[in-house]
């Protein structure tokens, strides 16, 4: 940084996205194809029952991949975390209180960005 600052550039940093710690479980149902992502599923004939999070019917409208006809996305919101009913409270105790990525929270969604000038440049 010194070498940069004496040439009197400038620096611009920044950082992938974050992560959540999660708490919140919240019962979904997938066939196989499912993915296995806590905070986003992608798949076919997707069952869930709340409205904590954002459903993606139309994947076109997002500009997200549509791998067939009926594909569809759910991605958790704030500090929940998707959990199958079948092992249901293995996976929550599993999972609760452990660092993820994805899903719709402004650690997922905000990226940190920071531009540097040298004060001799």
């Amino acid at each position: 940084m010194s070498k940069i600052s004496e040439k009197g550039a400038r620096m611009i940093i920044s950082t992938d996205h974050g992560t959540i710690r999660v708490k919140r479980p919240f019962k979904i149902v997938g066939d196989k194809n499912t993915n296995t992502n806590l905070r986003y599923k992608q798949g076919r004939n997707l069952g869930y029952d709340g409205k904590n999070i954002l459903a993606v019917s139309r994947p076109e409208d997002f500009h997200l991949p549509k791998v067939n006809v009926s594909t569809s996305y759910v991605f958790a919101m704030e500090d929940n975390f998707f959990a199958y009913p079948n092992n249901y409270n293995y996976y929550v105790n599993y999972y609760r209180d452990t660092f993820q990525h994805g899903g719709v929270s402004m650690e997922e969604m905000i990226i940190p960005i920071i531009s540097l000038t040298s004060k001799n440049g």
